[in-house]
Protein backbone atom coordinates (compact mmCIF):
# COMPACT_ATOMS: atom_id res chain seq x y z
CA UNK A 1 0.00 0.00 0.00
CA UNK A 2 2.67 2.26 0.70
CA UNK A 3 4.75 2.52 -2.39
CA UNK A 4 1.19 2.50 -4.57
CA UNK A 5 0.34 5.94 -2.32
CA UNK A 6 3.29 7.19 -3.63
CA UNK A 7 2.80 6.36 -6.75
CA UNK A 8 -0.33 7.53 -7.56
CA UNK A 9 -1.02 11.55 -8.33
CA UNK A 10 -2.67 13.03 -5.37
CA UNK A 11 -6.29 14.22 -5.47
CA UNK A 12 -5.09 16.22 -2.27
CA UNK A 13 -2.09 17.34 -0.11
CA UNK A 14 -2.13 19.83 2.48
CA UNK A 15 -1.83 20.04 6.06
CA UNK A 16 -0.54 16.58 6.53
CA UNK A 17 -2.94 14.56 4.48
CA UNK A 18 -2.84 13.48 1.16
CA UNK A 19 -5.58 11.32 -0.50
CA UNK A 20 -4.92 9.30 -3.56
CA UNK A 21 -7.70 7.07 -5.57
CA UNK A 22 -6.67 3.81 -7.83
CA UNK A 23 -10.49 3.28 -9.18
CA UNK A 24 -12.21 1.75 -6.05
CA UNK A 25 -9.68 2.14 -3.84
CA UNK A 26 -8.61 5.65 -2.21
CA UNK A 27 -6.26 6.26 -0.02
CA UNK A 28 -5.64 8.91 3.29
CA UNK A 29 -2.46 9.23 4.24
CA UNK A 30 -1.54 11.32 7.16
CA UNK A 31 2.06 12.68 6.04
CA UNK A 32 3.80 14.31 9.14
CA UNK A 33 6.28 11.38 10.40
CA UNK A 34 8.71 13.65 12.09
CA UNK A 35 5.34 15.15 14.75
CA UNK A 36 4.35 11.70 15.21
CA UNK A 37 1.27 12.82 12.87
CA UNK A 38 0.53 15.19 15.51
CA UNK A 39 -3.37 16.51 14.46
CA UNK A 40 -4.74 20.09 14.29
CA UNK A 41 -7.61 21.40 13.58
CA UNK A 42 -5.88 22.68 9.39
CA UNK A 43 -5.43 18.56 9.42
CA UNK A 44 -8.84 17.88 10.52
CA UNK A 45 -10.77 20.09 7.48
CA UNK A 46 -8.08 18.69 5.36
CA UNK A 47 -9.30 14.99 6.38
CA UNK A 48 -13.46 16.46 5.66
CA UNK A 49 -12.03 17.61 2.34
CA UNK A 50 -10.72 14.57 1.62
CA UNK A 51 -13.43 12.69 2.57
CA UNK A 52 -15.35 15.08 0.52
CA UNK A 53 -13.13 14.53 -2.70
CA UNK A 54 -14.09 10.74 -2.61
CA UNK A 55 -15.17 10.06 -6.74
CA UNK A 56 -18.42 8.04 -7.23
CA UNK A 57 -15.93 5.01 -7.81
CA UNK A 58 -14.81 4.46 -4.31
CA UNK A 59 -15.51 1.82 -2.73
CA UNK A 60 -12.64 1.37 0.29
CA UNK A 61 -10.60 4.08 2.24
CA UNK A 62 -7.75 3.03 3.49
CA UNK A 63 -6.40 5.21 6.24
CA UNK A 64 -2.74 4.85 6.88
CA UNK A 65 0.23 7.06 8.41
CA UNK A 66 3.91 7.79 7.53
CA UNK A 67 6.79 7.12 9.67
CA UNK A 68 6.77 4.82 13.11
CA UNK A 69 3.35 6.13 14.52
CA UNK A 70 0.09 6.59 13.21
CA UNK A 71 -0.61 9.55 15.33
CA UNK A 72 0.18 10.67 18.72
CA UNK A 73 -3.01 12.64 19.04
CA UNK A 74 -3.73 16.21 19.66
CA UNK A 75 -0.84 18.63 18.93
CA UNK A 76 0.28 20.29 22.38
CA UNK A 77 0.66 23.58 20.65
CA UNK A 78 -3.31 23.65 20.87
CA UNK A 79 -3.16 24.52 24.27
CA UNK A 80 -0.12 27.02 24.59
CA UNK A 81 -1.62 30.90 24.81
CA UNK A 82 -0.56 31.43 21.18
CA UNK A 83 -1.91 27.90 19.52
CA UNK A 84 -1.48 27.29 15.93
CA UNK A 85 -0.87 30.44 13.26
CA UNK A 86 -4.09 31.76 11.93
CA UNK A 87 -6.75 29.81 14.78
CA UNK A 88 -8.03 30.56 17.58
CA UNK A 89 -5.79 28.87 20.92
CA UNK A 90 -8.02 26.15 22.66
CA UNK A 91 -8.11 29.20 25.66
CA UNK A 92 -9.01 31.35 22.96
CA UNK A 93 -12.05 29.32 22.39
CA UNK A 94 -12.76 28.20 25.88
CA UNK A 95 -13.78 32.26 26.33
CA UNK A 96 -15.87 32.12 23.80
CA UNK A 97 -19.83 31.35 23.84
CA UNK A 98 -21.31 28.34 24.30
CA UNK A 99 -22.91 27.76 20.98
CA UNK A 100 -19.83 29.26 19.18
CA UNK A 101 -17.50 26.20 21.05
CA UNK A 102 -20.24 23.59 19.99
CA UNK A 103 -20.37 24.80 16.84
CA UNK A 104 -16.33 24.63 16.45
CA UNK A 105 -16.27 21.35 18.16
CA UNK A 106 -18.90 20.11 15.52
CA UNK A 107 -16.82 21.52 12.83
CA UNK A 108 -13.62 19.21 14.41
CA UNK A 109 -15.57 16.15 14.38
CA UNK A 110 -16.80 16.53 10.82
CA UNK A 111 -13.05 15.10 10.07
CA UNK A 112 -14.03 11.96 11.79
CA UNK A 113 -17.36 11.47 10.34
CA UNK A 114 -17.10 10.88 7.30
CA UNK A 115 -15.21 7.15 7.57
CA UNK A 116 -18.61 5.59 8.17
CA UNK A 117 -20.91 6.70 5.07
CA UNK A 118 -23.05 3.83 4.01
CA UNK A 119 -21.07 3.53 0.20
CA UNK A 120 -17.69 2.93 1.32
CA UNK A 121 -16.02 0.84 3.76
CA UNK A 122 -12.58 2.32 5.58
CA UNK A 123 -9.84 0.25 6.99
CA UNK A 124 -7.24 1.98 9.37
CA UNK A 125 -3.75 0.59 8.93
CA UNK A 126 -2.68 1.43 12.29
CA UNK A 127 1.07 1.09 13.69
CA UNK A 128 2.93 2.58 16.76
CA UNK A 129 1.59 5.23 18.80
CA UNK A 130 -2.24 5.97 18.17
CA UNK A 131 -3.24 8.68 21.15
CA UNK A 132 -6.31 10.44 22.31
CA UNK A 133 -7.28 11.81 18.78
CA UNK A 134 -4.77 9.33 17.20
CA UNK A 135 -6.91 6.66 18.97
CA UNK A 136 -10.52 8.17 17.95
CA UNK A 137 -9.58 8.43 13.98
CA UNK A 138 -8.76 4.71 13.89
CA UNK A 139 -12.07 4.31 15.93
CA UNK A 140 -13.83 6.14 13.10
CA UNK A 141 -12.96 3.64 10.56
CA UNK A 142 -15.10 0.32 10.15
CA UNK A 143 -12.26 -2.02 10.25
CA UNK A 144 -8.78 -1.73 11.78
CA UNK A 145 -5.40 -3.74 11.06
CA UNK A 146 -2.80 -2.95 13.87
CA UNK A 147 0.71 -4.01 13.69
CA UNK A 148 2.04 -5.62 16.43
CA UNK A 149 3.95 -2.59 17.75
CA UNK A 150 0.70 -0.67 18.42
CA UNK A 151 -0.36 1.56 21.25
CA UNK A 152 -3.81 2.97 21.48
CA UNK A 153 -4.79 4.90 24.29
CA UNK A 154 -7.01 7.76 25.33
CA UNK A 155 -5.54 10.00 27.27
CA UNK A 156 -8.21 12.93 26.87
CA UNK A 157 -9.61 12.41 30.68
CA UNK A 158 -6.13 12.03 32.05
CA UNK A 159 -5.55 15.78 30.61
CA UNK A 160 -8.86 16.88 32.25
CA UNK A 161 -10.78 16.76 29.42
CA UNK A 162 -12.99 14.12 27.57
CA UNK A 163 -12.73 12.51 24.11
CA UNK A 164 -15.05 14.49 21.86
CA UNK A 165 -13.72 13.14 18.29
CA UNK A 166 -16.55 10.30 17.94
CA UNK A 167 -14.75 7.55 19.76
CA UNK A 168 -16.70 6.89 22.87
CA UNK A 169 -19.42 5.48 20.92
CA UNK A 170 -17.28 3.59 18.79
CA UNK A 171 -15.59 2.60 21.48
CA UNK A 172 -18.19 0.97 24.16
CA UNK A 173 -19.85 -1.07 20.66
CA UNK A 174 -16.67 -3.07 20.26
CA UNK A 175 -15.16 -3.51 24.00
CA UNK A 176 -18.32 -2.77 26.37
CA UNK A 177 -19.07 -0.20 28.39
CA UNK A 178 -17.05 -1.37 31.79
CA UNK A 179 -13.85 -1.63 29.55
CA UNK A 180 -14.35 1.60 27.83
CA UNK A 181 -14.33 3.40 30.92
CA UNK A 182 -11.52 1.79 31.88
CA UNK A 183 -9.32 2.56 29.19
CA UNK A 184 -10.62 6.61 28.90
CA UNK A 185 -10.15 6.99 33.05
CA UNK A 186 -6.85 5.29 33.38
CA UNK A 187 -5.41 6.51 29.80
CA UNK A 188 -3.51 3.22 29.84
CA UNK A 189 -1.86 1.63 26.36
CA UNK A 190 -4.01 -0.96 24.84
CA UNK A 191 -1.20 -3.51 23.12
CA UNK A 192 -1.94 -5.13 19.92
CA UNK A 193 -2.86 -8.64 21.42
CA UNK A 194 -5.49 -6.77 23.63
CA UNK A 195 -7.42 -4.86 21.17
CA UNK A 196 -7.60 -8.36 18.72
CA UNK A 197 -8.50 -10.17 21.58
CA UNK A 198 -11.15 -7.36 22.75
CA UNK A 199 -12.35 -7.00 19.08
CA UNK A 200 -10.42 -3.16 18.72
CA UNK A 201 -8.61 -4.26 15.43
CA UNK A 202 -10.16 -7.05 13.25
CA UNK A 203 -6.50 -8.22 12.59
CA UNK A 204 -3.00 -7.58 14.03
CA UNK A 205 0.30 -9.12 11.85
CA UNK A 206 3.88 -8.25 12.04
CA UNK A 207 4.56 -4.47 11.37
CA UNK A 208 6.15 -5.55 8.31
CA UNK A 209 3.11 -6.97 7.58
CA UNK A 210 0.94 -4.29 7.78
CA UNK A 211 0.39 -3.05 4.28
CA UNK A 212 0.20 -7.13 2.47
CA UNK A 213 -2.07 -7.41 5.12
CA UNK A 214 -4.08 -4.71 4.50
CA UNK A 215 -4.05 -5.16 0.53
CA UNK A 216 -5.23 -8.86 1.07
CA UNK A 217 -8.06 -7.35 3.42
CA UNK A 218 -9.26 -4.40 1.03
CA UNK A 219 -8.85 -7.15 -1.77
CA UNK A 220 -11.63 -9.37 -0.01
CA UNK A 221 -13.81 -6.32 0.66
CA UNK A 222 -13.70 -5.55 -3.40
CA UNK A 223 -14.96 -9.35 -4.10
CA UNK A 224 -18.56 -9.00 -3.00
CA UNK A 225 -20.91 -7.00 -5.14
CA UNK A 226 -20.76 -3.40 -4.10
CA UNK A 227 -24.55 -3.06 -3.58
CA UNK A 228 -24.76 -6.54 -1.36
CA UNK A 229 -21.94 -4.93 1.11
CA UNK A 230 -23.71 -1.37 1.46
CA UNK A 231 -27.25 -3.49 2.12
CA UNK A 232 -25.21 -5.51 4.80
CA UNK A 233 -23.57 -2.58 6.34
CA UNK A 234 -26.49 -0.88 6.88
CA UNK A 235 -28.22 -3.49 8.71
CA UNK A 236 -25.53 -4.18 11.02
CA UNK A 237 -25.07 -0.44 11.60
CA UNK A 238 -28.07 -0.06 12.66
CA UNK A 239 -28.42 -3.51 14.45
CA UNK A 240 -28.07 -2.17 17.69
CA UNK A 241 -30.65 0.33 17.61
CA UNK A 242 -33.42 -1.79 16.61
CA UNK A 243 -35.33 -4.78 18.23
CA UNK A 244 -35.05 -8.43 17.29
CA UNK A 245 -38.10 -8.03 15.76
CA UNK A 246 -37.27 -5.05 14.05
CA UNK A 247 -34.00 -6.24 12.75
CA UNK A 248 -36.16 -9.55 10.71
CA UNK A 249 -38.18 -6.93 9.18
CA UNK A 250 -35.26 -4.83 7.68
CA UNK A 251 -33.19 -8.00 6.84
CA UNK A 252 -36.15 -9.39 4.89
CA UNK A 253 -36.61 -5.38 3.36
CA UNK A 254 -33.05 -5.45 2.30
CA UNK A 255 -32.93 -9.11 0.77
CA UNK A 256 -36.47 -8.28 -1.28
CA UNK A 257 -34.35 -5.24 -2.92
CA UNK A 258 -31.43 -7.66 -3.50
CA UNK A 259 -33.73 -9.99 -5.17
CA UNK A 260 -35.43 -7.49 -7.16
CA UNK A 261 -32.13 -5.81 -8.20
CA UNK A 262 -30.34 -9.64 -9.03
CA UNK A 263 -33.95 -10.49 -11.06
CA UNK A 264 -33.88 -6.81 -12.83
CA UNK A 265 -36.92 -6.37 -11.20
CA UNK A 266 -38.27 -2.58 -10.71
CA UNK A 267 -39.66 -1.74 -6.94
Amino acid sequence: MASLDKDLEPVLDQDGVRLTVDDAIATVTLTHPAKRNAQSPALWRALTRAGRSLPGSVRVVVLRAEGQSFSAGLDRQAFTPEGFDGEPSFIDLARGSDADLDATIAEYQEAFTWWRRSDIVSVAAVQGHAIGAGFQLALACDLRVVADDVQFAMRETSLGLVPDLTGTHPLVGLVGYARALEICATGRFVLAEEAERTGLANLAVPAAQLDDAVGDLVSALLAAPRDAVIETKALLRGAQERSYEDQRTAERAAQARRLRDLAGVGD
